[in-house]
This record gives structure tokens, sequence and C-alpha cells, in this order.
């Protein structure tokens, strides 16, 4: 007689029996590896069952995952293990949504690898069943055993509503670790942003009282309630970063994240994944979901320094963000949807670049909405001495020194000094100068200017003859050394080749060389 026609009622209950006390396991247990360690001990009471096994679709590789396998025989068992579709048995069932029986294994031609594997536990049959919910096919469960031929198909239909119930928990046991992951992300990019707010100069005003400044921060007082694009304009060390957070500040998304990000300061190899994030197994090295900086600045603000550095095949995904304000992580189809504000800065000519086709043209018009132009230092020199007391009281502060006076002859010399680094420059000479000096005056190094020193008229009327000149003072200070901490692109905060670029473009050489030393 067909040994499936007919099921004793003592074999009925006990299944039943069984399913309940996998609803109940599952009620219980969060934990997939004690889930499934509590299944491989109670399920042998109806099923021939020695090992169980949870095997999860990777939608990023695209690969069939061994989340875990537990047994109740003695076994070393490792999961994590991760097998191309086509190559193992729960690829099939997942793709198939059918269950698979092998009932004896030494038949078995197919996953050849994975065949092998069972074979050194001991397994001599098994069946797949699929793991699938009403959001989504998730993966498959294994159940091996140690004998032969030891499950027929109503061994199969029962194991299919264990894994009904078992699929239920697997989902929400997936979904706690997104959570947890997302938690922890948080917590971590929270930290990210306190570390970023440590890091300022630690003064949120800006200072000075020149009607060149007035003028500025009369723009920000125009543009700032409104949402359009700022693109902040002027050399190094003017303070572009200040005026983009005193954008923020008075902004209506002042009670939300400023991100900021320097462009020139990332490799271009990870720079769309700091601009956009990244999937785990997106690329080498890619070991978890990473959120770009536009995703923590969600209904924020988001400022990009030195814009001008983003390579071309960047730039029209940044143009898109912009327009549409949606984008994809690296490696995923999933488009997401952020509420952005962009402030940009640059102290290149990104008119002068979209002509040489190194900038396009659509995102320069796209972040050129509002242009604010900050004076060079020189241009306001009745802020300097302002500035001179101000630093020197904070960095008086910080070394716990009773500084009381600044010279009115050394006001009056760094006010006539031209200062191409701008306030970085002059706050660092002032940094120095309170830890050089010893008592209640503030004892400035005065022979480093005299070089430089000359009346802020005779200055060169062009951007460009400014820049050239900066340049060359330094590189003449370095002995053309380009390259290295001490070298002329790191006094000037520029990467190495940005450097090269802007001797070239200004025909720059060190004299009677043919060309500059890249060392």
């Amino acid at each position: 007689m067909d040994q499936t026609a007919i099921i004793p009622c003592e074999t009925l209950a006990e299944r039943y029996q069984a399913l309940l006390e996998v609803a109940q396991a599952i009620s219980a247990q969060r934990d997939l590896d004690r889930l499934f360690f509590d299944l491989a001990h109670r399920l042998p009471r109806v099923v021939q069952v020695n090992y169980v096994d949870l095997s999860l679709y990777d939608p990023i590789k695209k690969v069939m995952r061994l989340h875990t396998i537990q047994a109740n025989v003695p076994a070393d068992l490792v999961g994590g293990h991760e097998v191309p579709i086509d190559d193992c048995p729960s690829g099939l069932v997942w793709q198939q949504q059918q269950p698979i029986l092998v009932s004896k294994l030494t038949e078995e031609r197919r996953w050849p690898t994975v065949m092998g594997h069972m074979k050194e536990d001991g397994t001599e049959s098994f069946c797949f069943v699929p793991l699938t919910t009403a959001r989504g096919r998730l993966g498959a469960m294994g159940f091996l055993s140690l004998k032969e031929e030891a499950y027929n198909d109503r061994d199969i239909e029962f194991l299919q509503q264990v894994a009904q119930q078992v699929a239920v928990a697997v989902e929400n046991a997936l979904a706690f670790q997104q959570i947890a992951e997302l938690k922890d992300r948080l917590a971590k990019e929270k930290l990210y942003l306190e570390e970023e707010l440590r890091l300022e100069h630690g003064f949120d005003d800006i200072i000075g009282d020149s009607d060149a400044l007035k003028q500025v921060l009369k723009q920000v007082e125009v543009v700032a309630p409104t949402d359009s694009t700022v693109l902040i304009q002027g050399e190094t060390g003017t303070g572009k970063e200040l005026i983009a957070r005193a954008i923020h500040r008075l902004s209506g998304r002042s009670e939300r994240t400023f991100v900021k990000l320097n462009c020139a300061a990332i490799p271009t190899g990870l720079l769309e994944s700091e601009l956009f994030g990244h999937e785990r197994g997106a690329f080498t090295g890619a070991i978890s979901q990473k959120a770009g900086r536009f995703e923590l600045a969600d209904k924020g603000t988001i400022f990009l320094d030195e814009v001008g550095e983003i390579p071309l095949e960047l730039q029209s995904k940044l143009l898109r963000v912009l327009q549409e304000q949606e984008f994809e992580r690296l490696g995923s189809t999933k488009t997401l949807h952020v509420d952005v504000r962009l402030v940009a800065a640059t102290n290149r000519d990104l008119k002068r670049l979209v002509e040489e086709r190194q900038f396009r043209s659509d995102l320069y018009y796209r972040l050129n909405v509002f242009p604010v132009t900050l004076p060079p230092l020189r241009e306001r020199p009745e802020d300097i001495p302002i500035l001179v007391r101000y630093f020197t009281q904070h960095y008086a502060i910080r070394m716990k020194k009773n500084i009381q006076t600044v010279p009115a002859e050394a006001l009056e010399m760094l006010s006539r000094y031209p200062w191409p680094g701008n306030i970085r420059e002059l706050e660092n000479l002032v940094e120095r100068s309170v830890i050089l000096s010893q008592g209640i005056d503030l004892q400035i190094p005065i022979s480093e200017l005299q070089m430089e020193r000359r009346p802020v008229t005779v200055q060169p009327a062009t951007l460009e003859a400014i820049e050239r000149e900066q340049i060359l003072r330094v590189l003449d200070e370095t002995r053309w050394v380009i390259g290295g901490p001490a070298g002329a692109a790191a006094r000037l905060g520029l990467k190495r080749t940005t450097l090269q670029s802007k001797m070239q473009r200004l025909g720059i050489s060190r004299p009677n060389s043919p060309s500059p030393d890249p060392s």
C-alpha cells in the first residue's frame, strides 16, 4: 500500500504539536542561530533531521549565503559561506520556489562542491524548501540527515509548513538587524558630526567691521532664508566655510544637519562613495553599507568646498541631485530622494574651467544661482587689528597665557602686509606668536614678514596675477619642492597635482630648469 495514502493519527498529532513548538520557539527567539539550534533539537521527534540550515539570497553579490547551520549531532559547523546561485541546491530552490529532495547523496551529480562538504559531515540525504513571505523570497531552508531516504512526500509537506513559520521569523530578525545597524550607523554619524564641530575654529561669528565684509553679510542675509544654491568664491583662507555656516544658521534648515565635504581632499576614486554612499560589496573593501554626505544632509545643508575639483564623470550625477533631488548609492539600483540645500565654494575660476571644457556648463549655471565673492584680507585691512586681537585672546585662553596687549607698531606692520594666505595665514601667525610670547605683550615674529612687506596699493590688479605671485613666493620659500608635508602644495592647501596644473596654466617654471621638481 502507498505509504503516503494514510497518515496515522499519532503522527498527525505529533506534527501539529511540533508545529506549535516551532511557533513557540519563534516567539521566544530573535537570534537566528539560537532559533535554528532549537529546531534542530525539536524536529527529530517527528522527522529525521540532523542538520538544519538557513541560506539567504544576497541581492548585492547575487549569491546564496549560508547564514547559519545547526546540528543535533557532534559536528564542526561554520556559517557565512557564499556560493553562486547555480552551484547549490538552495539557489535552485530560491529560483524555482519548489522543494528539492535528494534521497541518496551518492547518486547526486549536481553541485559537486556543496555535495563534497555534505559528505564530509556524514549527510546521506536532504531536502530544501523555499523560505518565502508575502514581501518576497528570502532564501531556502535545508534539512539534512545522516540516513539515506530519510524524507518522503509527507515529510516535505510538513517541513514546508515549518518553513512558512520560520520565514516570518527570519524576516523579522533581519529587520531587527537592519534597525540595529541603522542605529549604530546613526550613532557613528552623530559622532562624526560632533567631531566636525569640535574641529572648527571655536567661534561662530564672523569677525570684522569693514565695508567689504558688511556687503558680503548683507548678501548672506538676503539669500539665507531661501533654498537657493549659493556659490561662494574667494581665495584660499578667506573664510568661505564660515560664510556657508552663516547661511545655514540663518536659514529655515538651521535645526537640521550641516554637512561639509572638501572635494579636493578626497581621492577621486572614493569621492562618489563619500557623496552618495555605497552598498555592501559595491567595491573591494565595501564590507558594509555606508550613507553618503547627501543622505546625512537630508532636510539640512550640504557644503561642498573646492567644488571645482570634482571630476567630470561625477559632475553629471551631482547635477542630477541638484535638479531632481535623487540619486542611487554605489552598487544599488534603488533611487533615494533627499531634500538638501547646497552651498558650494571654490577658489578657482569656474567660468574659465567651463571654457576649457574641464567643468560642465550646465552644472556651473546650476551652482551659480546666487554667487557670493569674499574679499581677500588685503582688501579689508581695517579688519586686521580686530582679527589679531580676537585670535590672540582665543589662543591665549587655550594656552593659559596672560597676554594683554598687542604692540601698535606690530599691528601697523600686519595691516600693511598683503596676506597671500588670507585669514588662515594671519591666524597661524598669531597662534605661533602666542606660543612664543612669554610676557603680557604679544611677541610677533615680524622678521618673517619683512621680505613680503609692501603697501597694499601696489598689489597686482588681477586675481590671476595675485595667485601667480603667491605660488612663486611659496615655491621660493620651499626651494621649489612641490610635494611632501613641507612642500609648496601643502603650504598652499592644495593637492600636488592641482598645484602643478596651476603652475602650467600660469606659466610658472623653475629658473634654469626645464620643469618643476615634482618631489
